[in-house]
């Protein structure tokens, strides 16, 4: 049974549609990402911690890194920040344009979000042209 109304239901998808909105989805792309970068930072905190007994046992640092398995600690680093950077910029346009159509103006958005006027604009904009 379909049903016509357009309210949001409590788990976050619109009555009688059968994917939950763009917001929600740009949530759980960010939960995946997280997600993804929690194995990161488990593998980084091990290299962490072998640095740490290579150092006291008196290896040089060109050393450590000539005998170091790939990736390295700064390329986890490297793709710990960008697996955020996609997700990150779609919950921001996405949650702008949820807020926004809700009825909050922009000034209300800057201030919640800590940006100017402006940027929100932009983020509605990137939002509304946005196929995802």
């Amino acid at each position: 049974m379909v049903v016509a109304a357009t309210a949001i239901a409590p788990t976050g998808y619109r009555v009688g549609v059968a994917e939950p909105d763009s917001f929600l989805r740009a949530l759980s792309d960010l939960d995946t990402a997280l997600d993804d970068n929690i194995a990161r930072a488990k593998l980084m905190k091990k290299r962490i911690a072998q640095i740490r007994r290579e150092r006291a046992a008196g290896r040089s640092y060109r050393q450590i890194v000539e005998t170091e398995t790939s990736p390295l600690l700064v390329q986890l680093i490297t793709a710990s920040r960008r697996a955020l950077d996609e997700p990150g910029a779609r919950i921001r346009r996405t949650e702008a344009l949820a807020l926004h159509d809700e009825g909050m103006t922009m000034e209300q958005i800057a201030a919640k979000f800590g940006v100017t006027r402006q940027r929100v604009s932009g983020l509605l904009r990137d939002a509304r042209s946005d196929p995802a």
